[in-house]
């Protein structure tokens, strides 16, 4: 089963990792930061070692995005394409046996200042997974 780990956040300024350019993150000691990072290099990877990680991108700043909407004709804009603060900084892939293993993976994502989201992807003909 394919899942998608997308991650929201707002760094300031825009840059990978998210958690350099996080105040939330930041605010954590050097030795908590450098926990966090140990623990996520070897979730990365024990997923690359079960063939669970397909793929992961960062994303670029939003400012950098153009948006394409319809109103009654398309219309093309620039972004950011959310009116929120916390914007769409990367993905994973993931592709794993269920969803109890998708959520125990995703749950490790999760880190001070981002928002996690677990998503099924969609196979062809439009079905969840």
């Amino acid at each position: 089963m394919k899942f998608v780990i997308l991650i929201h956040s707002n760094p300031q300024p825009w840059g990978h990792p998210t958690g350099d350019f996080n105040a939330e993150l930041q605010a954590q000691s050097p030795e908590v930061r450098a926990q966090m990072n140990a623990e996520f290099e070897a979730l990365l990877s024990e997923l690359s070692e079960r063939g669970e990680l397909v793929t992961a991108e960062a994303l670029g700043d939003p400012a950098t995005s153009t948006i394409y909407r319809w109103d009654g004709g398309p219309i093309t804009s620039d972004g950011p394409y959310a009116e929120s603060k916390e914007h769409f900084a990367g993905y994973f892939l993931i592709d794993v046996a269920d969803r109890s293993r998708a959520e125990e993976i995703a749950r490790q994502f999760a880190s001070p200042g981002d928002t996690v989201e677990l998503r099924p992807v969609m196979w062809p003909g439009g079905e969840d997974v």
